[in-house]
């Protein structure tokens, strides 16, 4: 697959970019290695990835427990005192090899340690390699808030191997898939309809699709690097997504929810307000609807749980002046950004995805 430029860096596939990345390393004479890695990623994906990265520089392993709860900033002092310890200087190299979290809190780390040192990402997760390693974001939790400590700032490149992906469970891949499915939604009803009947995909071709929901996202970033317009297109589903997903993170009695699992509640709640709001047809949020519902698990909300769901939208990195801002569907393949959405309408989206 040809390589896909991105706002800074290349986006690089399978073999061809292993060259890439052993070119770029000896091009740049970095001083050390650093790879960063969770417990999963240092069990099934270090094995392939390692015999692959031609160099004779020092090489130093980072290893983190996998898991959403890492990624705060408790985690990130651990990992900037061992890049002290081991000689991490400005010529030092950080290689992100994981799924979100890992490229989420790896790029920070890379970006603040001594003012800022270079950075790859090796997503091995399909919800990381369509999503949390492109556009250049990158940062922690703040307790159960997510993504509100970070800064944007590019890697050097990010490699995209889908041999890594026989290392998922299937829920896994589902959660990425989630982001896959927004992508059609808001910027290619074409795309989308290839998702509609998944018993009829053609999974031999699902690199194809992968290849798509990049260049989708990468395109809307490149619009728009710094969130301020266009990109925030892609927080459509995660206004009521993140603050569901918040909520299930903190709550010891309900069980936690992987992004995507959020994301997919997130995005029916934003089809119904867009149908309400009467930018989306009934039968456009039927389909959505049940496309979605036909590949991940109905989530069971009680009354009580919509207070707490929606006090956590308040802190929503897109709200303006105190208001919550929206990205509503214009139309399967269309976005309107900036819609504020009244409380009473949030609560109808909910009683209708639990009907």
């Amino acid at each position: 697959m040809e390589s896909i430029a991105a706002n800074g860096y290349p986006i690089v596939f399978s073999e061809n970019g292993y060259d890439f990345l052993n070119d770029l390393i000896e091009k740049n004479k970095y001083s050390t290695i650093f790879i960063l890695s969770d417990t999963n990623t240092n069990e099934y994906c270090l094995s392939r990835f390692l015999p692959l990265l031609a160099t004779n520089k020092t090489i130093e392993i980072i290893e983190i427990e996998s898991g959403e709860t890492e990624k705060n900033i408790t985690t990130c002092v651990e990992i900037w005192s061992i890049l002290t310890e081991l000689g991490g200087d400005r010529k030092s190299l950080l290689i992100n090899v994981g799924g979100g979290v890992i490229t989420d809190i790896g790029g920070f780390v890379a970006s603040t340690f001594k003012r800022g040192i270079d950075f790859m990402h090796i997503p091995t997760t399909l919800l990381a390699m369509v999503d949390a390693s492109l556009g250049g974001k990158n940062g922690v939790d703040l307790g159960n808030l997510k993504n509100q400590i970070g800064v944007i700032n590019v890697p050097k490149l990010v490699l995209i191997d889908t041999d890594y992906l026989s290392t998922l469970p299937q829920n896994e891949m589902r959660s990425g898939l989630a982001e896959m499915l927004k992508h059609g939604l808001i910027a290619d009803a074409d795309y989308w309809s290839k998702f509609k009947e998944m018993n009829d995909i053609d999974f031999a071709d699902f690199d194809g699709l992968i290849y798509r929901s990049i260049e989708i996202k990468n395109d809307i970033v490149m619009q728009d690097p710094t969130e301020n317009g266009i990109r925030k297109a892609l927080n459509f589903g995660h206004t009521l997504g993140h603050a569901i997903e918040s909520y299930f993170l903190e709550n010891e009695n309900k069980k936690t929810l992987l992004h995507g699992e959020a994301i997919a509640v997130g995005m029916i709640l934003e089809s119904y307000i867009s149908w309400k709001k009467k930018l989306l047809s009934a039968s456009e949020y039927i389909e959505i609807k049940n496309t979605i519902n036909a590949v991940f698990e109905t989530i069971v909300f009680k009354e009580n749980d919509l207070k707490p769901i929606l006090e956590l939208l308040i802190h929503d990195k897109k709200n303006e002046y105190g208001k919550i801002q929206f990205a509503l569907l214009d139309g399967i393949g269309n976005i309107k950004i900036d819609q504020e959405v009244e409380n009473e309408l949030i609560i109808k989206s909910f009683a209708d995805y639990n009907s």
